[in-house]
């Protein structure tokens, strides 16, 4: 009877002694802290609407949209003013003495035919569209007939395009003459339209980005959005005259669909 008690108080004390043990090398639970906000404040001087957010399943297969931007970032999106930027926006402008009712237009219209002894004419039997149609359309119909001309140029091994009769390569490594007329088609587009240098403006120092996927291999005019920092940093030092020398009795233009 003594040595059953005795082994019971045994166990007794070697759980006591245990359980304080545990209870002495347990750490105080902390309390966890709440995730911290990002900090928007930066965001204060322009817009909000700039980066409402949208609902992933309502963006198109290559839209980026608006709250992909980051910090100091903002996404030139054709859901709100911004997308006057666009190469597709229209806001006609005249450039060298034609109306043309898109930036796109004006770019597509090179891949075809200018005139009668063109030797893009032999590389197909009938163009879908003569090149004056496609300097008029809007953007997405002009981006149709880019691509229609693009199947033809790879067909017959050709990079080069052609403007007021001259020949020059269409892709370039480094900026050369196709670049310099989009260039100089996007300042023209920002004299003729107060509402896209209103816009530009706004965007202050704010780092621009394309609203759809651009290939960091392609010509830098691809990279519409550089150029358009480009250009606001020229303003920002007043190295960028506002005043066109073209006619602008003949910006009557508006974007057709063919």
């Amino acid at each position: 009877m003594a040595k059953t008690t005795f082994v019971s108080l045994f166990v007794l004390l070697t759980a006591f002694l245990v359980s304080c043990s545990d209870s002495s090398n347990k750490k105080p639970t902390q309390g966890v802290k709440p995730a911290a906000k990002s900090d928007d404040s930066w965001k204060a001087p322009y817009p909000a609407h700039w980066w409402k957010e949208v609902p992933r399943e309502e963006a198109k297969s290559w839209e980026i949209l608006p709250q992909d931007a980051g910090r100091m970032e903002v996404v030139l999106s054709k859901r709100n003013e911004l997308g006057l930027l666009s190469n597709f926006a229209e806001a006609s402008f005249v450039f060298h003495g034609v109306c043309y009712p898109t930036v796109e237009a004006f770019w597509q219209m090179m891949k075809y035919p200018e005139t009668e002894n063109d030797p893009r004419w032999a590389w197909a039997k009938n163009w879908k569209y003569t090149r004056e149609q496609v300097s008029q359309m809007n953007g997405y119909a002009a981006k149709s007939a880019g691509g229609y001309a693009n199947f033809l140029m790879e067909k017959n091994d050709a990079n080069w395009v052609t403007f007021e009769g001259k020949v020059f390569p269409f892709a370039t490594k480094e900026p050369a003459e196709h670049y310099n007329l989009i260039f100089e088609a996007l300042i023209e587009k920002l004299r003729q339209n107060p509402e896209v240098l209103d816009v530009l403006v706004k965007t202050n120092d704010l780092k621009l980005l394309p609203d759809h996927g651009v290939s960091e291999k392609s010509p830098r005019e691809w990279h519409y959005y550089l150029l358009w920092m480009d250009i606001r940093e020229q303003l920002k030092n007043n190295q960028l005259s506002l005043v066109t020398g073209e006619d602008l009795s003949l910006k009557t233009c508006k974007g057709r669909n063919k």
